[in-house]
């Protein structure tokens, strides 16, 4: 079971939210973590984010997909509407960087996200939003509006115990670079996003 080890007010160039870590033990070096918005009221619905660590996106800016982006909009957009990310340690879709850098290797020799996870054996997707279900009950969360275009992290929530108030999209508009991964997104993990190629 996950608690609350640590948390402090901590100042950005979105504004400055309440950080939370989540873990087992006090000794976890990469715990999930709730970031949330000064001006939030748990009275009404919480707009959340669930999102998962991406070091190349977020710390080196790669093009190859919008991760860092979206966490950016989210950030500002929780900062003015109040609200909370649930970041969730689950880099490269829960295969670790080793190996998601094994599958941009595939990738450069023309294999899709997908097909370079499969080949090396791992799953497409092998995240877990449970986590983030046991966040928001560890905050007393009971009713949200959740930015995602994933339907899988909609129906995580729907088969919860908490209600889904409303989707807000956190589309980011593709580059020349990201285009094939977000097509792979929206065709094989059927994430709800408007066409991209236009």
């Amino acid at each position: 079971m996950i608690k609350i080890q640590a948390e402090a007010n901590v100042p950005t160039e979105h504004g400055t939210f309440r950080m939370i870590a989540f873990s087992e033990n006090e000794n976890d070096w990469m715990p999930h973590m709730a970031i949330i918005a000064e001006n939030t009221d748990f009275t009404k619905p919480v707009n959340v984010r669930f999102h998962s660590e991406c070091i190349t996106g977020e710390v080196f800016h790669s093009k190859k997909c919008e991760c860092g982006q979206q966490l950016d909009a989210a950030m500002k957009y929780i900062h003015e509407n109040g609200g909370i990310i649930i970041y969730l340690r689950q880099e490269g879709r829960n295969i670790g960087i080793i190996n998601k850098l094994k599958a941009y290797s595939l990738q450069e020799k023309g294999l899709d996200t997908v097909e370079a996870n499969l080949q090396l054996g791992l799953p497409a997707d092998d995240r877990n939003f449970g986590v983030a279900i046991e966040i928001l009950n560890l905050l007393d969360v009971k009713n949200i509006n959740l930015l995602t275009n994933n339907p899988e992290k909609v129906k995580y929530v729907k088969d919860s115990n908490i209600h889904l108030n409303s989707r807000v999209p956190l589309q980011i508009p593709a580059n020349e670079i990201s285009k094939g991964y977000l097509k792979t997104k929206k065709d094989y993990f059927g994430h709800l996003l408007d066409d991209n190629d236009k």
